[in-house]
């Protein structure tokens, strides 16, 4: 592909990004570029750190122009810290009474949550695990001892005042010379935290089998990088489309809790929240 597009491959390019957000948002700019790199359409872009500058500046543009909804494109890598204030009680009731949720795990014998390599694919299963319930952990690559210590320090908590049996893990991180090992960290780190109690840690994402079914676009490994030396060629978690990334974690969740018992468990915390809104009306 010529390094200067033509005005009407611009154009292209731009219908291509907005299709893919239409069909599916939010996404991360990662998850676009690797969309844009399908060679059966009609403007596409290099697996290149190159292209994906192209890619991140084009939805920029965009986004600046009203092109594309800011909505549609996900980034935890940076937020904002607000201090919540309120005009009254009743104001406060009001604004509390839509974050109200039902305890979805409180008759599951096992503590149930996400951890995930980057902030990136964190903010692509946010909504997911909000509606499950579940807390999330963006580990940022191999994650720190206190981050490891607090989420332990919760997990035995919830185990020990839900009278638990043990806990229970889902992971999601890159297909590489690092990302492969970075949830064995995690792992063990959590281990040796949680006093014997029992951790079940699945990687549903990014594996060999992934890989091949879904074909992922990936490149040659970094030379000089002696670890895990069986891995010839990386795969990054966001080449696997966010649809089927949510897809796959939602599967794995819907196992474990009846969608019949979440949909009941939803009417229970919608009526909770109305009976919340009435006593905000007395003050």
């Amino acid at each position: 592909m010529r390094s200067r597009m033509t005005q009407a491959e611009v154009y292209q390019l731009e219908a291509q990004i907005y299709n893919v957000l239409w069909e599916d948002h939010p996404q991360s700019v990662r998850h676009v570029f690797y969309r844009m790199t399908d060679p059966r359409l009609p403007v596409s872009i290099p697996k290149t750190e190159a292209g994906y500058v192209q890619v991140q500046t084009r939805m920029v543009k965009m986004r600046r122009d009203g092109l594309l909804p800011y909505s549609w494109i996900t980034d935890t890598t940076r937020r904002g810290y607000h201090v919540s204030t309120y005009t009254d009680r009743g104001d406060f009731l009001r604004s509390v009474a839509s974050f109200y949720r039902g305890d979805v795990w409180s008759g599951h014998k096992t503590h149930v949550e996400v951890w995930c390599e980057s902030r990136s694919i964190a903010g692509v299963i946010q909504a997911t695990c909000e509606k499950y319930a579940v807390s999330l952990y963006p580990a940022g690559g191999f994650s720190s001892l206190s981050l490891v210590h607090e989420a332990a320090t919760y997990i035995r908590r919830s185990i020990d005042a839900g009278g638990k049996t043990g806990a229970l893990i889902f992971y999601i991180g890159d297909y590489d010379p690092a990302g492969v090992l970075i949830d064995r960290s995690i792992e063990s780190e959590l281990v040796g935290h949680l006093e014997g109690a029992p951790l079940d840690f699945r990687r549903i994402a990014i594996n060999q089998e992934q890989i091949k079914f879904y074909d992922l676009p990936g490149k040659p490994r970094k030379t000089g990088d002696r670890r895990a030396q069986h891995i010839t060629e990386t795969v990054e978690a966001e080449s696997l489309p966010a649809n089927i990334l949510r897809g796959l974690l939602e599967s794995e969740l819907d196992a474990l809790i009846p969608a019949s018992y979440l949909k009941a468990l939803q009417v229970a915390e919608e009526s909770e929240r109305r009976a919340i809104n009435l006593l905000a009306e007395t003050f």
